[in-house]
């Protein structure tokens, strides 16, 4: 009987405007409010598929300050993350609900979802890698 040490490796993504398109209002892009204006962006599928057959596990890691600020309900966020999960070769979707005034561990850039779902998920962040549209996101993978 050996011990496995398979290395868990992840990609952790972002979702608005990595994932899914943004919703762009008043010339200002939004995360959708609604599951209808979800809009996986050209080529993610494929791309998500590719990463999965080459041994990664796929995150989202997501902050959503507008459950925070009244905005946005956590029921509506958590229909988008169980559409995107239907749809796409995701393993897990971590989403922050805070805003920065919150101070929470898990608000990026700060690197907590991305330790979280690595403590849950048994992943080596130093084999894994981060996929962002934001300095915040890339910020939360150097910190991880």
């Amino acid at each position: 009987m050996g011990v496995d040490h398979a290395v868990r490796r992840a990609v952790f993504l972002d979702r608005d405007g990595v994932i899914n398109a943004s919703v762009v209002r008043g010339g200002k892009p939004y995360p959708p409010d609604r599951v209808e204006e979800v809009e996986v962006l050209p080529g993610v599928g494929d791309a998500l598929v590719a990463l999965r057959r080459a041994g990664y596990l796929l995150v989202v890691v997501t902050n959503q300050p507008d459950v925070a600020r009244g905005t946005q309900t956590r029921e509506a966020v958590d229909a988008i993350h169980a559409k995107l999960q239907g749809e796409l070769a995701l393993d897990a979707v971590y989403a922050c609900l805070h805003d920065d005034a919150d101070a929470c561990h898990c608000r990026k850039p700060k690197a907590g979802l991305l330790l979280d779902a690595a403590k849950d998920l048994g992943i080596d962040v130093t084999a894994s890698f981060m996929v962002g549209d934001r300095w915040r996101d890339i910020e939360a993978g150097i910190t991880a």
